[in-house]
C-alpha cells in the first residue's frame, strides 16, 4: 500500500543520525509525490521540497506568491507518500515570529523532517537573482528563535538561510549564520556562494551542519557529490532538477505532436505503462484488495 513503512518520528530521528554520520546525503528536489517515490526507488538520502518548484508547478514566479497552506499541504503528499525524510522550503516563515511559530507546527504535523528559513524581506525572491533584500540581523533571529521555540519534536531539523552573501558580502554571511547557530538553528544554508572557495570558508567558521544548494542556471557552480563531502557539507539539495527535466521534456514533446500529429516518435523516450505500475505498487493494492475482498456476493437475496 501507500503509506510509508516509517513514522514522521521515526522519520526525523533517521534525518538527524543521517546528518551525523559524516557523509554527504542528497536529497534530490520533488515537485509530486509520484517524484519523491521515484527518488526513493533510487536509493537516495531524502526527499527536497523547493519553493520555487512548487511556485512554478502553480504557474507562479518565485516571489513569496504561495501560502502555508499550499506549502503544506503538498509536503504532506509528498510525505505521506515516501519513507524517506523530507525537507521542505519554508521561504521566511510566512510573516512575523508568530507566523512562523505556526509554520513550524503545521509542517510538524503535515510529517515534514524538518524545513529552511531564509532571512531575506518579504516578497522574497529566487536566492539566485540580483537585487535581494535581507532583513536586519536580530530580526532573523527572533524568526530562528520562533522556531525552534516552537517545534514539539526536537528531532525536527530547523535549517536556516542566509541570502546575505550577494547582499552583504562573503563575511557578513558568515557572521549571519554564526548568529543564527547561536539562535538555534540545527543546520545553515549559505544561499547563492560563489566558487568552491567561500564553501571552504562557511565549513571553517560553521560548527553545524550545512546545506548546499546545487540549482542549474544560478550564481553557484555546479559542485559534484565527491567535492561537496570533502568541503565538508552535509545535505547537497538538487531543488529544481527534476521539474526542468520534467517540464523540458513536456514541451518537446508537445513540439512533436504539435508537428507530426502523433505522440508515436516519443514512446521510447517515455516511462512504460509497466515502470509506472511498478511505482504507484499496484502489486501491492491488488495483494491488499484481494484480502479484503474474499467472499461471496452473488445471492443479494441473503442477508
Amino acid at each position: 500500500m501507500s503509506q510509508p513503512a516509517h513514522s514522521a518520528a521515526d522519520r526525523r530521528k533517521e534525518f538527524r543520525q543521517q546528518l551525523d554520520s559524516g557523509r554527504l546525503l542528497r536529497f534530490p528536489g520533488a515537485f509530486s509525490p509520484l517524484v519523491a517515490r521515484t527518488v526513493e526507488d533510487l536509493a537516495f538520502d531524502g526527499v527536497y521540497v523547493s519553493g520555487g518548484a512548487l511556485s512554478a508547478q502553480l504557474a507562479l514566479p518565485d516571489i513569496g506568491l504561495t501560502t502555508l497552506t499550499e506549502v503544506a499541504g503538498i509536503g504532506q503528499q509528498i510525505a505521506a507518500s515516501t519513507r524517506l525524510p523530507v525537507l521542505i522550503d519554508a521561504d521566511t516563515g510566512f510573516g512575523e515570529p508568530l507566523n512562523v511559530a505556526r509554520t513550524i507546527t503545521t509542517l510538524e504535523q503535515a510529517g515534514i523532517s524538518g524545513c529552511h528559513i531564509e532571512d531575506q524581506v518579504n516578497p522574497k525572491r529566487c536566492g539566485h537573482l540580483d537585487n535581494k533584500q535581507v532583513v536586519e540581523r536580530d530580526e532573523m533571529v527572533k524568526r530562528v528563535r520562533a522556531a525552534v521555540t516552537a517545534r514539539t519534536d526536537p528531532e525536527f531539523v530547523i535549517c536556516a538561510r542566509t541570502d546575505a552573501r550577494g547582499v552583504e558580502g562573503l563575511d557578513a554571511a558568515i557572521e549571519r549564520a554564526r548568529a543564527y547557530v547561536a539562535a538555534g538553528a540545527d543546520m545553515i544554508f549559505p544561499e547563492a556562494l560563489a566558487d568552491e572557495h567561500e564553501f571552504e570558508a562557511f565549513r571553517s567558521a560553521i560548527g553545524v551542519p550545512l546545506l548546499a544548494n546545487m540549482t542549474e542556471f544560478g550564481k553557484s557552480p555546479l559542485l559534484d557529490a565527491r567535492t561537496l563531502e570533502q568541503l565538508g557539507f552535509n545535505v547537497v539539495i538538487y531543488p529544481v532538477t527534476t521539474l526542468r527535466l520534467a517540464m523540458g521534456a513536456v514541451e518537446q514533446g508537445l513540439r512533436t505532436i504539435a508537428k507530426e500529429g502523433t505522440q508515436e516518435p516519443l514512446l521510447a523516450q517515455m516511462q512504460t505503462r509497466a515502470r509506472l505500475y511498478e511505482l504507484l505498487g499496484y502489486e501491492g493494492y491488488t495483494a491488499f484488495d484481494a484480502g479484503v475482498f474474499n467472499f461471496d456476493i452473488s445471492d443479494r437475496g441473503t442477508p
